[in-house]
């Protein structure tokens, strides 16, 4: 929550801006280029951190630690007790959903599945508009940037009140 509401600017625009970058190049560019392009780019830093990290114990001016040993060393496993919670939820989630899907389109209730043909259509036209990468992008600067302007309101009022003061000294 600290990204969204800006708590933290310096590393809230960098999420942002990668978010950004990597949405516009999802636009341009496949999936599959995406991501193999950004693992090779994570593979490239990763190597020559290694190595940098080998050539400073060779010559021995460091320790000769393996720089990522943290996150190798990292606990990702799940017990079964939380593997089983986790499969209930997606599998009670799922169910929902296809029973949701099942009313709207057989009909189950009259007045839902015409807002739901209602919805589709309107759909339809945004489609043709442009595409949900798209609609993605500008739903995620926008709302940076209306939580952004918050922040940047209150500094500005802060900046007058202090300019305000110098004026009456």
């Amino acid at each position: 929550m600290d990204l969204i509401y800006w708590k933290d600017m310096e590393r809230t625009g960098m999420v942002l801006t990668g978010l950004v970058v990597g949405l516009l190049s999802l636009f341009q560019l496949s999936i599959i280029t995406v991501v193999s392009t950004l693992s090779l780019a994570i593979m490239c830093f990763t190597i020559s951190v290694r190595f940098y990290y080998k050539l400073l114990h060779v010559l021995q001016l460091g320790d000769g630690f393996h720089p990522f040993q943290s996150y190798l060393e990292l606990d990702i496993s799940l017990s079964g007790e939380e593997a089983q919670h986790y499969m209930q939820k997606a599998i009670v989630l799922s169910c929902s959903a296809v029973d949701t899907l099942r009313n709207l389109f057989f009909v189950g209730n009259l007045f839902n599945s015409l807002k739901f043909l209602l919805l589709m259509y309107l759909v339809t036209f945004v489609g043709n508009l442009c595409n949900g990468l798209t609609l993605l992008i500008i739903g995620m600067i926008s709302c940076n940037s209306l939580l952004f302007q918050d922040k940047v309101d209150s500094c500005f009022v802060a900046v007058q009140a202090h300019f305000d003061n110098i004026k009456d000294l």
